[in-house]
């Protein structure tokens, strides 16, 4: 197995050193006020876009940069955590469950006019699979497109849709066919289209930063040409891009125990109790020596699920164990990290308050910690 080092190479580090200059210059100084504001200013988008990050791991033709360099975007993925929230990046990073589909499957005209404008900030991209009556039931969604012409006329709800309220491309699972999985589809649906309109942001316990929200489709004509993929398709589309996203999961829990970990060392070093620093106490120490043990085992775990993905080979059970495990090590992480800093942990002046929140959502979206399970038995034959 590779050792650590091996999984980045210079370039990497160069990303990595780029996208840490933003967060410090762009991104820190605003975070706490944005938080509380439940928003994050819609110019960050074009900053990102500027910078080339939010072009990363996207074709240059597009507008993008690493194409194919699966570690460069984890590299800038790890960094843009720094920000210690992770709502800001989940909304600052919703193209990257929402455009993928449309890169890969969409018709060169809409491929070629969406795609540049998103990378760039110009435009926001977002997904839009989830509904009021099922999340991690995809083979089961209701949202109703019937074919009338040269259009598709679309009929139902989405809800929890990161990017969900000022998004302006939003790639939307539908029916197209018979009931299961074999009959869903993807159109991209832009704001604005007749019949669709954006419900009230949604309130969350944590990712405060980003917006989360329903959608509403009455009777909404939507062309043909913004069919992606193949009809009653769209559900192996959907199953390809989770993989993706179950991975980036995996790297926000793991950061997220990064930071959670980092801010217990300091306090512990710190905070002084009974006349010493509390992390002078064996108990303080061990529980330390632990979080740092499950967080070395599960980047690892994970980085090598990626080094898999970038060479090609299929990870549905191994990304799927990679998912929980991480997500498990920073739920231990952030409660233990709330622990240690006692009173200030509880605090919003708390990074680790924040922390210990923004987790949550991990072991849920994405599909969920059982739905996990269900992937990895049905993997081993059960």
């Amino acid at each position: 197995m590779p050792a650590f080092q091996e999984y980045f190479d210079p370039s990497h580090q160069m990303v990595r050193d780029s996208v840490r200059r933003f967060v410090e210059r762009e991104i820190l100084p605003g975070i706490d006020e944005w938080e509380e504001a439940e928003s994050f200013p819609r110019e960050l988008y074009l900053k990102a876009g500027a910078a080339g990050i939010l072009g990363i791991g996207y074709p240059e033709a597009l507008g993008g940069s690493h194409a194919g360099d699966l570690f460069a975007k984890v590299a800038a993925s790890e960094e843009l955590m720094r920000c210690g929230s992770g709502g800001l990046v989940a909304g600052l990073g919703s193209l990257d469950i929402g455009l993928p589909p449309i890169v890969k499957w969409a018709l060169p005209d809409v491929r070629d006019r969406v795609v540049p404008q998103v990378l760039s900030g110009e435009k926001i991209s977002a997904l839009a699979v989830t509904e009021p009556g099922g999340g991690s039931d995809v083979a089961n969604l209701q949202t109703r497109a019937v074919r009338d012409g040269d259009y598709y006329r679309v009929s139902g709800s989405k809800t929890f849709i990161t990017s969900g309220v000022r998004a302006d491309y939003y790639t939307v699972a539908v029916r197209t066919g018979a009931a299961g999985f074999g009959g869903i589809s993807l159109l991209l649906i832009e704001k604005g289209t007749a019949g669709f309109t954006v419900g009230r942001q949604l309130k969350k316990m944590g990712w405060w930063a980003s917006d989360t929200a329903e959608l509403f489709f009455d009777d909404c004509r939507v062309p043909v040409g913004n069919l992606i993929g193949a009809e009653n398709m769209g559900f192996a589309c959907i199953m390809g891009n989770f993989q993706s996203e179950r991975l980036a999961l995996a790297l926000m829990a793991n950061m997220t125990s990064q930071l959670a970990l980092e801010e217990s060392l300091k306090w512990a070093r710190e905070r002084e109790a009974f006349g010493k620093p509390i992390g002078k106490f064996q108990v303080i120490k061990h529980r330390l020596a632990e979080m740092a043990t499950a967080l070395e085992v599960s980047r690892e775990f994970t980085y090598r699920q990626a080094a898999k993905m970038a060479a090609g080979q299929s990870v549905i059970k191994e990304i799927s164990m990679a998912k929980n495990f991480a997500t498990d090590t920073s739920d231990r992480i952030t409660t233990e990290a709330v622990q240690i800093l006692g009173g200030l942990g509880y605090m919003r002046e708390s990074l680790v308050e924040r922390l210990y929140r923004d987790n949550r959502i991990l072991s849920i979206g994405g599909g969920t910690r059982e739905v996990m399970n269900e992937i990895i038995s049905k993997q081993m034959g059960l």
